[in-house]
């Protein structure tokens, strides 16, 4: 009996012992490439010749085409200062009659508003008063001279009147200045012409863009009338971050729409590149005129610009070759007969990529997995192929 315990006790022992030692032992692990195409359920499909001919599948490869590249940018409209206008009046008065209104076109020059003051009587005033006393001055002044030359009047008496002359004649010369900066023609003014009211004009041509006052407001030097905007330099603003900057020159073209307006595609040309980051952000102001028609531009509007960038030699598909599924982009490469299924049926499999810059109807794209050498792209009929795999997969 002891015997039989003491040879079972051992075949354990050695049954252990057996089993620690193959745990021990090291074991060759082989790791998955990381460049190879994960394998699931959803990553592929196939298809029959029939098939494929029905859909009209069409079979490529990836090709190095010659695409311009292009940069994504946001900005607004901006119309420069010295095309705007806020037009005032450097005397004081109450409007008499307005002769705009928003989104009307004007004239440099051209009469806006007019507006009266018992006060523009008193210089009108002044001035005829002036022209008399100037006359009598002058005479006065030829009297003096007269005499002092025939001995018979004092050199004071001739000094004081070329002074008194030359006072007035200075005091004349600002009053009627005055009145030119009125809009009043001195000449114009007569004992029995009195002008009552002056006319506010446009310095610039454009579109009057608001009205502050109406018929009866009071207004001074600092009372804004009217603002007028000449849209005829409206130009972009864009933003550019700093690792984008070196790819943008002068005289490059810009293509650009209103954010929310898509609809309708303008150009510009950059004239300016900033040299200082907007504010707090690394941005870098870039200016661009807005060329060719501006119907529909208002300063302050939104706009989404794309840059033309150069040409680069880049590996692209055509752009219908490439599908969305669960927000990722993929191509679809042919991987040869389907052995667990009909031997006219050609399997497929989906290839995550992600796309570059589009043109010419290709696009750029990198691949995210490795995959063999020469491989078929499907070019036309993709679509067709995600459907019957997405739907493979519901059920």
């Amino acid at each position: 009996m002891n015997r039989s315990i003491f040879i079972v006790i051992l075949f354990n022992l050695g049954f252990l012992l057996s089993c620690g030692n193959r745990s021990n032992a090291p074991e060759k692990s082989k790791e998955p490439e990381q460049s190879a195409i994960p394998d699931s359920a959803d990553s592929g499909t196939s298809l029959t010749r029939e098939q494929m001919k029905s859909i009209g599948l069409e079979l490529g490869s990836i090709e190095e085409k010659q695409l311009t590249a292009t940069l994504k940018a946001n900005g607004f409209l901006k119309v420069p200062n010295q095309n705007k206008a806020g037009i005032t009046s450097l005397y004081s008065g109450t409007i008499k009659t307005l002769l705009v209104q928003e989104g009307d076109r004007v004239r440099r020059g051209q009469t806006i508003a007019a507006m009266t003051n018992p006060q523009f009587i008193e210089l009108q005033e002044e001035l005829l008063t002036l022209n008399g006393k100037m006359a009598l001055a002058d005479l006065e002044y030829k009297r003096q001279k007269e005499l002092n030359e025939g001995n018979a009047g004092a050199l004071k008496n001739l000094q004081q009147a070329a002074t008194e002359s030359a006072n007035l004649s200075a005091r004349l010369a600002s009053v009627r200045q005055q009145l030119q900066i009125m809009g009043i023609q001195p000449e114009s003014i007569s004992n029995g012409h009195l002008i009552t009211t002056i006319n506010i004009k446009s310095p610039i041509s454009g579109t009057v863009s608001s009205v502050q006052v109406q018929i009866g407001t009071f207004i001074n030097g600092s009372t804004l009338i009217a603002e007028v905007v000449d849209n005829s330099q409206l130009h972009l603003d864009l933003f550019i971050y700093e690792k984008d900057l070196p790819k943008l020159r002068d005289k490059q073209v810009i293509h650009f729409t209103l954010t929310n307006n898509p609809g309708k595609e303008y150009d510009a040309v950059i004239y300016s590149i900033g040299t200082a980051f907007e504010n707090s952000t690394k941005s870098i102001p870039i200016h661009a005129k807005v060329k060719g028609d501006k119907t529909g531009l208002i300063e302050g509007m939104n706009i989404t610009a794309i840059v033309s960038l150069d040409k680069a030699t880049v590996p692209a598909v055509p752009s219908g070759a490439i599908v969305n599924y669960q927000g990722q982009d993929y191509i679809f490469i042919e991987e040869g007969p389907d052995n667990d299924a009909d031997s006219s049926s050609v399997k497929f499999k989906k290839v995550p990529i992600a796309k570059g810059d589009s043109d010419i109807g290709y696009t750029e794209i990198t691949l995210l997995h490795k995959i063999p050498d020469h491989s078929k792209v499907v070019v036309k009929g993709a679509f067709f192929i995600l459907a019957k795999m997405t739907n493979k997969s519901d059920e």
